[in-house]
């Protein structure tokens, strides 16, 4: 049992990054469609946003949402 290579920690990145793309797309599909998902999905979205939204805009909008659904 040795240490990962440097070759499998880059594999692992390159995975967790295209994962965190993906439930990117899936937020940004369920907050463009609030009307057609519950509250509690609405929020996990908007909390996925919060946390890895790529601008400061889509950050605060997510931020915001939360605070309207209070």
């Amino acid at each position: 049992m040795g240490y990962p290579s440097k070759t499998n920690a880059h594999n692992r990145a390159a995975v967790r990054a295209d994962w965190i793309d993906e439930r990117l797309r899936e937020a940004r599909i369920v907050v463009a469609d609030v009307v057609h998902h519950s509250d509690h999905m609405v929020r996990l979205a908007c909390n996925v946003l919060v946390q890895h939204g790529e601008t400061p805009e889509e950050r605060e909008d997510a931020r915001i949402l939360l605070v309207v659904l209070g």
